[in-house]
């Protein structure tokens, strides 16, 4: 499989250097790990439908067509790892671990890392764009790549561009823990009094968190985090009130329990 990309990638880089406009070319072979054939579907993966433009035919063009495509090819292929990695697990343990890795916060935070923040066209006036849309760019951006070079290139760029450095799996399919629940738990059982306070940042460019979170426990700070999501800030800082807790067992008392003993706590991994 390597050896064809390898001679894709050579016809490519021959044909880049009679290109008149290389740079569109090397900016997403760096994105990428490798040349576009057809440019044009990964500049529109990048098009905000704030910011469409109409083609020949009067039609609108933006990255929902992308995105609607890439979604499916996403959790068609994320299946398909999964399957071939856990071999002696059953259907219920795929989902869940599926749903863990394709879900809207761990989109938009790899889109982020990614740097697809910085690459996404929106309309002028969309000055503070939901962070949604670093998901969806995502999800464009796979649709361009199953569309532009075939299902065998994007589950390569799935796994060695987005699981392998993002995504730990193992530690994913194995975390069941809601670190906020399991606090709130806590806290009642010990009567204690929990605070959460958050904050909703300003936009401060690449990479920038949306919501930070702090934890009170009796009018004492034990645990601070921050997230794409007010739920992901949540558990994070939850997550690290856990850990101040289970230091000082004259406040931990039965959390471990709370924690180990309640199966049916629904997962909230933070990936």
């Amino acid at each position: 499989m390597a050896g064809k990309f390898l001679i894709q990638d050579s016809l490519l880089r021959m044909r880049l250097l009679t290109a008149k406009q290389k740079e569109p070319y090397l900016l997403f072979y760096h994105l990428l790990g490798f040349y576009p054939r057809h440019i044009e579907l990964y500049e529109l993966a990048l098009r905000h439908k704030s910011s469409s433009v109409r083609n020949d035919d009067g039609i609108l063009l933006n990255n929902e067509r992308l995105e609607f495509l890439g979604d499916a090819v996403l959790n068609l292929l994320v299946s398909d790892i999964l399957f071939n990695q856990f071999k002696n697990q059953k259907e219920g343990f795929l989902s869940k671990t599926r749903a863990k890795i394709v879900r809207r916060e761990s989109l938009n935070r790899i889109a982020a890392e990614l740097g697809l923040n910085e690459l996404i066209v929106t309309a002028q006036s969309l000055d503070t764009p939901h962070i949604s849309i670093y998901g969806n760019a995502l999800e464009a951006l796979i649709g361009a790549i199953y569309t532009d070079q075939g299902y065998d290139r994007c589950k390569h760029f799935i796994e060695k561009k987005i699981i392998s450095q993002f995504i730990d799996i193992q530690a994913v399919a194995s975390s069941d823990v809601n670190y906020k629940s399991a606090l709130l738990e806590w806290s009642q059982q010990h009567k204690a009094d929990v605070t959460i306070q958050t904050d909703e940042l300003a936009n401060q460019g690449e990479k920038s968190f949306q919501f930070c979170a702090r934890i009170l426990l009796n009018g004492t700070l034990i645990g601070e985090g921050c997230g794409f999501s007010k739920k992901e800030a949540h558990q994070q800082a939850a997550k690290k009130a856990m850990e101040e807790i289970k230091k000082h067992p004259e406040m931990a008392g039965t959390f471990r329990e709370s924690v180990s003993d309640n199966p049916e706590i629904e997962s909230s991994h933070l990936i």
